[in-house]
């Protein structure tokens, strides 16, 4: 998660430390009678609440008995669920009114947001196999012990699929975070993950991985090339003023990312924003066009802090361009099972060839390195590369919801 740039939690409470404010939660659902007890097991009686199931959707008609467990008879609904639920051999218990026993899955998330939360608060996240039964269950259960809980914003995301089917372990399909950036850089992961909207099913291929791993190269090297630009002009007079057209530029890409993330959080519309204000950099600094601009250099450091302050914000802003892109080399090295040294031998074989007038030669080693991601470019300073997706990869659809 760190790699990853997610925000550690403020708290992360253990359930076996709130065993009594889960206790005090379901007697206070029990004396405002929507629970009641039987053998030591108390449930929650859902047809107290008349629009159980708003959450989701789903009528309780809808609900068919048996399906994931065994009815239990003692139940006055088949559809109640279990708030405390009676001790069984070799299982931990707690002392409780109702006699030893353990918490039911869903009265902890009520009773433990309660505590550090309160009642009313107004994110709640998970995923949407979550919603029903287990959200659903915590909405009526938090309303049942007090009347003015509410949750402001119900955030469920989309699952990750291979071949579109659910990543999961019964499955066997699955792999861990950890593995995946043993090959590809940890923000690349972050920038594949918000090219689809957070609620919509994403397909993990390693295509859409290099698609990704070589849009954040170029997303790092304008920006890089423009930071060097401006540090060898930091002592250049600057004026307040930019051209309108650059004005205009940045000035629709901020309301893209304001517009859209305002809509349900929609990032895959803010990463396509970024194009225009990046390709705008890179003609200024590279275009023979662009080198000839009026206020030249207070363009590129406007564009450059606009496109930064998005970063920072969507959790996309390395420590160091350059830092990052010496890490997604590394990584594009390790992809194609090769070294340094061993591009450079490919450069020196392929300038020999060039200088020979072998062009087939030349052209082969080019090829050869591309199928294995790596591209090479040509300047009067010298050759140098960078990743690239790899040539056989380059054919697979990329589009994502």
């Amino acid at each position: 998660m760190y790699y990853l740039h997610c925000l550690p939690p403020s708290v992360e409470p253990r359930v076996s430390d709130h065993i009594p404010q889960i206790i005090d939660m379901i007697k206070q659902i029990v004396d405002n009678g929507y629970a009641y007890s039987v053998d030591g097991d108390v449930y929650f009686s859902v047809t107290k609440i008349p629009d159980y199931g708003r959450l989701s959707g789903r009528r309780l008609e809808d609900n068919r008995a048996g399906e994931r467990v065994a009815v239990d008879s003692r139940k006055k609904n088949p559809a109640d669920f279990a708030l405390w639920k009676s001790a069984k051999e070799g299982e931990p218990f707690w002392e409780s009114p109702w006699g030893p026993g353990r918490p039911g899955w869903h009265i902890e998330c009520s009773a433990m947001s309660a505590v550090y939360l309160g009642y009313s608060f107004d994110i709640h996240g998970g995923g949407m196999d979550l919603m029903f039964p287990h959200h659903e269950n915590e909405i009526v259960q938090s309303c049942a012990a007090c009347c003015e809980s509410n949750i402001s914003y119900w955030v469920h995301n989309g699952f990750v699929t291979i071949n579109s089917e659910k990543m999961s372990k019964s499955l066997g399909n699955f792999f861990t975070i950890r593995q995946v950036i043993e090959l590809y850089h940890p923000l690349a992961l972050r920038l594949f993950l918000m090219g689809t909207h957070y609620r919509s099913p994403i397909n993990y291929s390693d295509a859409l991985l290099e698609f990704a791993s070589e849009r954040i190269f170029y997303i790092y090297q304008t920006l890089f090339d423009s930071q060097l630009f401006l540090k060898e002009h930091e002592k250049a007079s600057l004026k307040d003023s930019i051209p309108q057209d650059i004005a205009s530029c940045i000035k629709d890409f901020q309301n893209t990312f304001v517009i859209s993330m305002s809509d349900d959080l929609h990032t895959p519309v803010v990463l396509a924003g970024l194009s225009d204000p990046l390709k705008t950099i890179n003609d200024l600094l590279h275009t023979r066009k662009g080198k000839k601009r009026e206020l030249r250099i207070e363009s590129l450091a406007a564009l450059e802090k606009a496109v930064r302050n998005v970063l920072v914000a969507l959790g996309l802003m390395p420590t160091s361009y350059s830092e990052a892109l010496h890490q997604l080399k590394e990584k594009a090295l390790k992809r194609a099972k090769m070294s340094e040294a061993e591009v450079k031998q490919k450069i020196e074989e392929r300038d020999t060839s060039r200088k020979n007038k072998e062009y087939e030669k030349s052209d082969a080693v080019r090829k050869e390195l591309a199928a294995v991601g790596i591209t090479l470019m040509d300047s009067p300073e010298g050759t140098t590369w960078r990743p690239v997706v790899p040539t056989a990869l380059q054919q697979e659809p990329t589009v994502t919801n």
